[in-house]
Parts: structure tokens; C-alpha cells; sequence
């Protein structure tokens, strides 16, 4: 059983700007993170809006960060968090991951999320070989091919937008009457030649093989189908409608909105005393790199706060 002051679980932008805030305040911290530092940070391609640093890759953003927290000291450990528990007499929390147990005073939760799959047929047989999730890790695959997009947000459009470097076409597939994302994106995907945009439209359903061979379209307004049909292997489709924020380790601790997102005040403390929330597992109006990063640093002096305030 390893013991600490404060356990951040993941190191996302969120979870790596709580432990350089942590080691700054002199906290005994430990972060865990189950897969790559910087989370999905590390797939995007291309940041051009994190103040101060203009156009760089998410990879070499994420490396910055993590670079950074561990010249600043920062402990982490690769593990699995299943279940943390909250013992009020002791005021302790146990945290159970698949590697190792772990005691802390303070949690900051910083698990980001997975992406949200659309729900039509034939999503899950084609995960993979088919259906994507990560422009930046399979756009290369459809050079010269036909990519579909599901979404209308800020994420979507940028998608889409990146896409068009190796797509022949980019249809983007929006089951609204509008775009939601930013204007500046809209203008870029409607004033792109290779986007083709479909409002009031959404994907029924994936056939085919061992590759997709058919797109059902479906009209959301009037329920009216049809089929579009390509050679295998020829096209390719995109899912970005949001993330599952990874809240189930603390859902007994925790309030959560009718997405499973963590509710916060604004000093990221939850309904258990000593357990933080912080970045895309809770609920917040823009989920964008620097908020995430405030998040954590919010968190972080909220423990620190809490943790110098405590006496066990």
C-alpha cells in the first residue's frame, strides 16, 4: 500500500497542471495515469490556441507538461483505478487500482473521459477497421478516400477540417439544423471545398464485410432513408460527439449530472471533503486545453488549502 497526501487521478493536462501546483505548494502527491501522459492531448494534431505557444502538436504539448511536473519532482505511477473509497472517521481515502492499494488525505480527480459512440448499427463490428475515433491516429489510412464525420461541435469541424489533408472528400454529418462550434470553424468548414455538409442528417446504419461497403443515411426531420454504397476499404467513418467522462471510480462520492460529469463549485471541491474534480470528468461550459489546465492548478491550492487545514 502506498500512502501519500494527495492522489491525482490522471495525467491529462488537468491531472499534470494539479501535480506541478502540487509540488510547487510542497505536497506530498502521487499521479497515476492508466495510459499516456497527457491523455487525448497527445492525439490531437495541431494546437493553435493555448496562449503563448502557437501552433504546436498535442504530443509535444504533452511531453512539455509532463517534462515539466517531473523537473518540478513529480512522482507518477502507471496503474488502473477501479474504486476509491472515503473513510470519514479517519478522514482517509482508498484508492484501489489493479497494480497497487493507495492512502491519501486529498483526491483530485482528473480521469478525462472516452469518446462517445454514436449508436448506430454496425459501430461496434466496424470499430477499428471502419469507424474511427482519432483523426490524428488514422487519417493517414484514408489517403484519396472518402471519410464521414459525425458531429457538429468544435471537435468535428476540426476533424474534418484535418481530415481534408488526405481525404478526397470529407462529408460531415450533423443530425441538428446548425452547426454548435465556434464561428471561426464554421467558416472554415463551410468555405472548404473537400467538406461536404449534411444538416438534419445522421448514419442509421454501417453494412458490409470484413470492411464497411454502405452508409444508411436518415433524414432526422422525416425518418425518410437511403443507402449510399462504395467498394470495401474505400471510405471510412469518424465519430466525435463528446467524451464518457471517466467518473465511475468516485461515483458513490461524488454528484454527477445526467452524463455521469462530476459537479464542482468554482474551488473544484465535490460533496465529499477532500475529494477535487478537475478537466473533462466534470461539468463545465468549454472543454478546451486551458481550462483543463485550470482546472488542475485550481485544484491542486484547493487541496493544498484543505490538506493544511486538517488534522489527523
Amino acid at each position: 500500500m502506498k500512502t501519500s497526501d494527495l492522489l491525482i487521478l490522471g495525467a491529462g493536462p488537468a491531472g499534470l497542471a494539479a501535480a506541478i501546483y502540487a509540488d510547487r505548494a510542497a505536497l506530498d502527491c502521487v499521479t497515476i495515469e492508466q495510459g499516456t501522459f497527457g491523455g487525448q492531448l497527445g492525439l490531437t494534431d495541431l494546437i493553435d490556441n493555448y496562449p503563448g505557444l502557437e501552433n504546436i502538436s498535442g504530443f509535444e504539448l504533452a511531453e512539455k507538461m509532463h517534462a515539466h511536473a517531473e523537473h518540478l519532482g513529480a512522482r507518477f505511477e502507471l496503474d488502473t483505478v477501479e474504486s476509491v473509497a472515503w473513510d470519514a472517521e479517519s478522514r482517509r481515502f482508498t484508492t484501489y487500482g489493479l497494480a497497487e492499494t493507495y492512502t491519501s488525505k486529498a483526491v483530485i480527480v482528473a480521469s478525462g473521459g472516452t469518446p462517445r459512440p454514436a449508436g448506430f448499427l454496425g459501430e461496434d463490428t466496424f470499430r477499428g477497421h471502419g469507424v474511427s475515433y482519432c483523426a490524428t491516429c488514422d487519417g493517414m489510412f484514408y489517403r484519396d478516400k472518402l471519410c464521414y464525420v459525425v458531429g457538429g461541435g468544435n471537435t468535428a469541424c476540426e476533424e474534418a477540417e484535418f481530415l481534408t489533408r488526405f481525404a478526397s472528400k470529407v462529408v460531415l454529418v450533423v443530425r441538428k439544423d446548425h452547426l454548435r462550434a465556434q464561428p471561426t470553424l464554421i467558416a472554415n468548414v463551410t468555405e472548404n471545398p473537400k467538406i461536404e455538409l449534411r444538416l438534419n442528417t445522421r448514419i442509421a446504419a454501417l453494412e458490409g464485410g470484413m470492411l464497411p461497403e454502405r452508409v444508411i443515411l436518415e433524414d432526422t426531420r422525416t425518418g425518410e432513408q437511403h443507402t449510399e454504397e462504395y467498394e470495401p476499404g474505400s471510405f471510412g467513418v469518424f465519430v466525435f460527439i463528446g467524451n464518457i467522462p471517466a467518473s465511475e471510480a468516485v461515483r458513490g462520492l461524488v454528484d454527477v449530472n445526467e452524463f455521469g460529469e462530476i459537479r464542482t463549485n468554482e474551488a473544484m471541491e465535490t460533496a465529499t471533503p477532500g475529494l477535487f474534480a478537475a478537466g473533462d470528468v466534470r461539468e463545465k461550459p468549454l472543454r478546451q486545453i486551458v481550462t483543463a489546465v485550470a482546472d488542475g492548478a485550481i485544484a491542486a491550492t484547493s487541496a493544498a488549502l484543505y490538506l493544511g487545514a486538517i488534522v489527523i
